[in-house]
């Protein structure tokens, strides 16, 4: 039987910039908090936490005081900062550099809005309650820490769609403004953009911005050729990512054999029956050590 293991799946230049700073934290004897799951991945959680990181949400960050804090590639919105300097704590910034840029790009849309609104509002009234003043559109999840971020960066005005049927709320009077999550699907990206563009008024103004992580989109056409090269796909990844839930799809499109697993523990016997190949993929949450322990997983299987 033969076992493939794809080389593009496993962890994104995020991802690996973050861990790495955890590890050389943690090397270091220190203390290190993270604010929320560095990744989406249960067991390479727990490979940190044994290592000493100690994962905290927001709550338990408001009751910090002199220690260190990491944020992991997702981002964080300006109030978390505001917080650390508040409490005297240590940023330990892993936040992935497309991230970061996509949120300069937002802020500085949202800041330009502010004063022309603000010559058509009552002093009561906070910028974001115009109702001619233009929408900052969010193409992601709601809800996903890397989304936050974003929205953070509009004082929570911005609107989140989160998938293609979502766009019909939109106001098309008023000027659009289109952002995207950097993991979510080009495809229905640009669906979206076609949307708009048909349907929004000649007065009104249209801006997109393809600002989806391209070492993330290239995955997909990469994956799917995978995919088909194998009788059984054996998709591996923590069921939290949203990454993983669009690439896992997208291998069950072109080989209905495709199993998600979280770990080699999850593999049933019976789907190796009459099986020639193998396929082991992930996410950009997935760490090759992981797959590599499926891989062996099965091979102890047939020896034995």
């Amino acid at each position: 039987m033969e076992i493939e293991i794809d080389k593009g799946s496993g962890f994104c230049f995020g991802v690996t910039t973050a861990i790495q700073k955890a590890e050389e934290e943690l090397a270091s004897g220190a203390t290190l908090y993270c604010l929320g799951d560095i990744v989406h991945n249960g067991m390479e959680c727990e490979r940190l936490r044994q290592m000493g990181l100690v994962t905290i949400d927001h709550d338990q960050m408001r009751q910090l005081h002199d220690v260190k804090v990491l944020l992991r590639a997702h981002g964080e919105p300006p109030e978390t900062y505001e917080l650390a300097r508040q409490n005297n704590i240590e940023i330990i910034d892993a936040t992935c550099p497309v991230v970061l840029q996509l949120q300069k790009r937002i802020k500085k849309q949202y800041l330009s809005q502010i004063p022309s609104t603000l010559e058509h509002l009552p002093a009561s009234m906070p910028p974001s309650c115009g109702a001619g003043e233009a929408q900052i559109v969010i193409f992601g999840k709601k809800g996903h820490a890397e989304v936050l971020g974003l929205v953070g960066q509009t004082q929570s005005t911005a609107i989140v769609i989160e998938s293609f049927d979502d766009v019909k709320k939109l106001d098309f009077t008023r000027d659009i403004y289109l952002y995207s999550q950097t993991t979510k699907s080009l495809d229905e990206f640009h669906r979206i953009i076609d949307y708009i563009q048909t349907h929004i008024t000649p007065h009104a103004t249209f801006r997109s911005f393809d600002t989806i992580c391209r070492s993330v989109a290239n995955r997909m056409p990469n994956i799917s050729q995978f995919a088909t090269r194998h009788d059984l796909i054996l998709f591996v990844c923590g069921r939290k990512s949203s990454n993983g839930k669009v690439l896992f799809n997208e291998c069950l499109r072109v080989n209905a054999n495709t199993h998600l697993i979280e770990g080699p523990e999850e593999i049933d016997s019976s789907w190796l029956e009459g099986i020639q190949t193998i396929g082991i993929c992930g996410a950009t949450s997935t760490p090759k050590w992981l797959m590599e322990q499926c891989r062996d997983a099965i091979q102890l299987s047939l020896s034995t």
